[in-house]
């Protein structure tokens, strides 16, 4: 069986990268927007339904 190395290599230079800080800032203004819709329409049929249950009876 072969011996692990557990030296890293040494004809490769090691390099720290610094991590670049990037902040996350979504954008949910279209969300927004369609859930708003979402609600409207919502409403507005359900109160259709309340209207055309009194003219079943």
């Amino acid at each position: 069986m072969a011996k692990k190395n557990s030296r890293p290599n040494r004809s490769t230079p090691i390099v720290n990268i610094p991590a670049q800080r990037t902040e996350f800032n979504p954008d949910y203004t279209h969300v927004k927007k369609d859930l708003k819709r979402i609600g409207i329409l919502a409403a507005t049929f359900f109160v259709g339904l309340i209207v055309l249950s009194f003219f079943i009876n």
